[in-house]
């Protein structure tokens, strides 16, 4: 540039844009000059050896991360989530057995269980008729003869603990544009639940309740009903303060609407009719073990596309968190899980908390939960936090996301898509973190909930994804 240019620009009116230290633009608006300050970051938090497998990433020219991106986000778009009907674990769920236990998270040992998870195993195996009480069932847990896998490897899911068996009733959808299926229990409620890690008399008394009366009424219904379309549930949901995951009031009250007009048509003894619709309405988390199953079978879909870094699974088991890349199969990437930021019921403290736990970080990893955040500000009274903070966790994550949901908006966004499509790539070079919400169990197994809060999960595990990643695709 000239020295005639460079004299000019000094007697004209400056507008600044500064990348760098925040202080040269509080310095220049000291002097009244108008400064924008850019918010940036040097790549992988300046991590130099992540920065080179970026690079390496970049040196390959048959490599289209960006398309195989696109592709496994328009199959996440176009999924249509269907509630199909209620069946049961051990005749629905691929490969399920009597001596088979499912669990949620990455896979883990009895050994390895955190207290939350072997309280549950243990009310699983009482409830099953395969112990008598609780000495009998831990035995029998750690003797080899019971098989402990994930829900997510018999294409289903589970809240908290997660603990599905043999004889429990499960919801049935169905991804009508790809046609696979996914699987849940019926919600149990808040407080002492198998899910929380609880198990007593009462507990599995209720699960008893649920499998004899509950399921059967509920899939009569059902039948008369026909297939709901979940995706419209979930958008509408969104629309009236619910983030589907940890505030679900008004996705129970919506099902409630969908099946009351069948429930009454039904030759049941009025009884146990009040029941079911008490129960449900007195249980405002019913329709998250719907709005899971939904993510569940709408994200699977996105699974195995060549090449692309999209995030098809999250999960956490009390134990480790673990997530599943889509161009990398059914290879887990784990770190220790972490602890939740949250509120707690009178009495109980975080020394009292068990470590993140739960499938239900798959709403999450389908663009609603955290990631909606801004559409459900009461939430915080829940998980803490302000309403400020809700849009922010929403905005944030755009930063990490491949695309906007086409049907999942947020009203006090003018209607924006939720964002959606966790890129791994993403995480890693801008160091955010996927916005999870999430309840908490208490750390000894056959208590209970003891709270909700926010959670951030371990950065190890992206990490060792991305890296799994370059060493697959950066050739």
């Amino acid at each position: 540039m000239s020295v005639e240019k460079i004299t000019n620009l000094f007697k004209e009116e400056l507008s600044v844009i500064n990348l760098g230290l925040e202080q040269f633009s509080d310095d220049l608006k000291g002097l009244g000059t108008p400064a924008v300050q850019v918010e940036w970051r040097p790549p992988a938090g300046g991590d130099t050896r992540l920065a080179a497998l970026f690079d390496k990433l970049d040196a390959n020219p048959s490599l289209d991360i960006a398309a195989a991106n696109e592709e496994a986000a328009n199959r996440i778009l176009k999924g249509k989530p269907t509630l199909i009907g209620i069946g049961t674990a051990e005749k629905d769920i691929p490969g399920m057995h009597k001596k088979l236990v499912l669990h949620a998270g990455p896979p883990v040992t009895w050994d390895r269980m955190c207290g939350p998870m072997r309280g549950a195993v243990i009310g699983g195996l009482i409830y099953e008729g395969l112990a008598t009480g609780q000495a009998e069932a831990e035995k029998l847990a750690a003797s080899g003869e019971i098989t402990f896998e994930p829900c997510h490897h018999h294409n289903a899911v589970g809240p908290m603990a997660g603990v599905v068996t043999a004889s429990m009733p499960v919801w049935i959808l169905k991804n009508e544009t790809y046609g696979n299926l996914a699987y849940a229990t019926l919600n149990e409620g808040l407080g002492k639940v198998l899910r929380y890690g609880a198990n007593s008399p009462e507990v599995i008394d209720k699960l008893k309740w649920m499998e004899t009366d509950l399921a059967p009424i509920l899939r009569k219904a059902l039948e008369l009903r026909g297939p709901i379309a979940m995706k419209n549930l979930i958008a509408q949901v969104l629309q009236m303060g619910d983030e589907g995951h940890n505030r679900n009031r008004a996705g129970t009250s919506l099902f409630i609407r969908e099946l009351a007009p069948y429930l009454v048509m039904l030759d049941e003894p009025k009884e146990k009719l009040q029941r079911v619709l008490k129960f449900m309405h007195e249980n405002d988390h019913f329709f998250l073990n719907l709005s899971m199953p939904a993510g569940k079978c709408t994200v699977d879909a996105a699974k195995d596309v060549d090449g692309s870094s999209v995030i098809v699974t999250m999960a956490r088991n009390g134990t480790d968190f673990g997530i599943r890349i889509s161009g990398l199969g059914d290879q887990w990437f784990t770190a220790p899980a972490t602890a939740v930021d949250g509120l707690y019921l009178p009495g109980y403290s975080a020394e009292d908390a068990a470590l993140d736990i739960g499938d239900s970080v798959i709403t999450e990893t389908v663009g609603i939960g955290g990631f909606a955040m801004a559409a459900a500000p009461a939430i915080v009274k829940f998980v803490g936090g302000t309403p400020a903070d809700a849009v922010n966790f929403t905005r944030q994550m755009y930063e990490i996301t491949v695309t906007e949901n086409d049907t999942y908006q947020i009203p006090a966004m003018d209607f924006r898509g939720t964002p959606t499509g966790i890129d791994v790539l993403k995480v890693v070079e801008t160091g955010i973190l996927p916005a999870i919400n999430t309840g908490i169990a208490h750390k000894d197994p056959g208590v209970g909930m003891v709270g909700a809060g926010l959670v951030k999960p371990p950065v190890d595990c992206f990490t060792k994804a991305f890296e799994a990643f370059v060493e697959e695709y950066g050739k």
